[in-house]
């Protein structure tokens, strides 16, 4: 069923049917895998993740954590080099069970379409509501514990992103044909927002084309600032180095719009670059590249991948295509997911 009269301007919500809950990357269709498949000529295969508990402490987030793993019990027994003779006299096996609790955004992660809503007048009549991709609702599809529109009233489980979770990502399996656009190649480590003209000459200069259902992957060189810092990094240092996408320029925008991506990715905290160097005077957002592509396109963007190894690799190669394989953890329920991302060339 339609859930909304009316859509956002430049909003794609209902292209791919009613109930549709994936946005763009129903572009990820058998025909572009067999592309994807086709960029394998060496048999070479590239981690695009970052180990887990990276970027370390909650520097470029304070309500994101490491990843804390404590092992299971067996009654009162921790369940580590645990001997099954305990229980059996004569079996020889030992056994060893963990388990973990992390923050599903803190490290190499997808965004899921339910992690970025907007406030905005759907049923046209003039009241705005919390709304997600395609029209779905705050409190009757992705659930919360309070309505913050109607007092904070508090409201009963079950919470969750349900449609828009990760689990559909997930489910959708996310491979493609990445196509790798190397701005570290370009700017170095200098701290600068990539609008459309600087985004153009880069893919000029590289002989870079993007095609529909193509996997857009960044890379500005801040996996390799992280990876550095040794799980230390400076408070506040993803303000200071490295590019970003210009979300304020309506132009890229258009250009993502036009370009029929399927998902982007890049190797720095947020995609976009923050804080938003023109901010909106009054209403808008305050992450307009987050708002365009999760909110109105149903585009997924996935944040602090390993691309500088496999950008090394294919700049010397003069390459920029490979089969990207890059599912999220299928959790029903969940916003966002850690990804442990392959590319092989």
């Amino acid at each position: 069923m339609r859930r909304w009269s009316r859509r956002p301007e430049g909003a794609n919500w209902g292209e791919f049917g009613d109930d549709d809950a994936l946005g763009r990357v129903n572009l990820l269709t058998p025909e572009k895998v067999l592309q994807a498949v086709a960029e394998v000529r060496e048999g070479v295969s590239f981690c695009l993740s970052l180990p887990l508990d990276y970027p370390g402490k909650s520097a470029l987030n304070p309500r994101r954590f490491p990843p804390q793993i404590q092992y299971s019990m067996r009654g009162d027994d921790p369940a580590m080099c645990y001997p099954l003779a305990r229980l059996n006299p004569g079996q020889t096996d030992v056994v060893c069970d963990d388990r973990v609790t992390l923050s599903t955004q803190y490290s190499t992660q997808w965004d899921s379409l339910a992690h970025m809503g907007a406030l905005f007048d759907a049923d046209g009549d003039g009241q705005d509501e919390v709304v997600f991709y395609n029209g779905y609702r705050a409190g009757e599809h992705v659930r919360g514990p309070r309505d913050y529109l109607d007092g904070d009233r508090e409201l009963p489980p079950p919470y969750g992103a349900g449609p828009l979770g990760i689990d559909a990502l997930a489910a959708a399996c996310m491979q493609g044909r990445g196509v790798l656009v190397d701005l570290h190649a370009h700017y170095g480590k200098r701290r600068e927002a990539i609008g459309y003209e600087a985004l153009m000459q880069v893919l000029e200069a590289d002989g870079v084309s993007v095609e529909p259902g193509d996997i857009l992957c960044l890379r500005t060189g801040f996996d390799r600032v992280l990876l550095d810092a040794e799980r230390d990094p400076p408070e506040g240092i993803q303000h200071e180095v490295c590019t970003g996408l210009d979300g304020s320029d309506p132009k890229l925008l258009q250009w993502i719009t036009d370009s029929g991506v399927a998902a982007i990715l890049a190797d720095n905290e947020a995609v976009e670059f923050l804080p938003t160097p023109n901010p909106p005077a009054g209403r808008g957002a305050h992450f307009p590249l987050h708002e365009h592509c999760l909110f109105k396109l149903g585009v997924p963007l996935g944040e602090l991948f390993l691309l500088s190894d496999l950008a090394d690799w294919l700049r010397a190669a003069g390459r920029y295509r490979f089969l990207l394989t890059a599912p999220p953890l299928r959790l029903p329920g969940a916003v966002g997911s850690p990804v442990s991302a392959v590319a092989t060339v």
